[in-house]
């Protein structure tokens, strides 16, 4: 019996290769597109608009979010001064994780996970411990970047011509990029 997973999607680049895997090892993906930590809007429109055109690509379902930037800063913000990777970011993934899993139990999906892994700037094994932490019976323990995840999701893009960005999407890393 083929098992659907709701899939935290942050992007259309690095979306690609994680539902191409997840099909290729026999799951249902359901892209979850939730954000509230992009900033600015357009920036998090343009990531949005690159990951339906890789769902509709690929043929899955893709639901989207609220998006909520003030609560996530109203939440983040006193780890503001934090450095990228730091205990700023685990709270961003936690609380995207989290809602993805309620997410995932609403749309009777058997599992999650997160496109975040296959990012070379991200620590998967952090992220899969959050995922854990949420459910270890219902959270799919994928590191993404392995098999060339990353490589193969960047040729994807180009072939595809979609958005790719050049930050992690918070304010703060935008403010980290512009001043490193």
């Amino acid at each position: 019996m083929t098992k659907k997973v709701l899939l935290h999607t942050c992007c259309g680049v690095c979306a690609y290769t994680c539902v191409e895997r997840l099909k290729n090892e026999g799951f249902i993906p359901v892209a979850f597109f939730f954000n509230p930590n992009i900033q600015p809007q357009i920036e998090y429109q343009k990531r949005r608009d690159a990951a339906f055109i890789v769902a509709e690509t690929l043929g899955i379902q893709i639901l989207e979010g609220e998006y909520r930037p003030l609560d996530w800063y109203k939440d983040l913000q006193p780890y503001g001064q934090e450095t990228e990777g730091s205990r700023r970011c685990q709270l961003c993934y936690k609380l995207r994780l989290e809602e993805s899993f309620k997410v995932s139990i609403k749309e009777s999906c058997d599992y999650f996970t997160t496109t975040l892994s296959v990012s070379p700037h991200k620590t998967s094994s952090v992220i899969i411990e959050i995922g854990k932490d949420i459910s270890r019976e219902n959270f799919l323990s994928f590191d993404f970047k392995q098999e060339d995840g990353f490589k193969k999701s960047i040729s994807a893009a180009k072939e595809l011509n979609l958005y790719r960005q050049n930050y992690c999407g918070c304010t703060y890393s935008l403010r980290d990029r512009n001043n490193g």
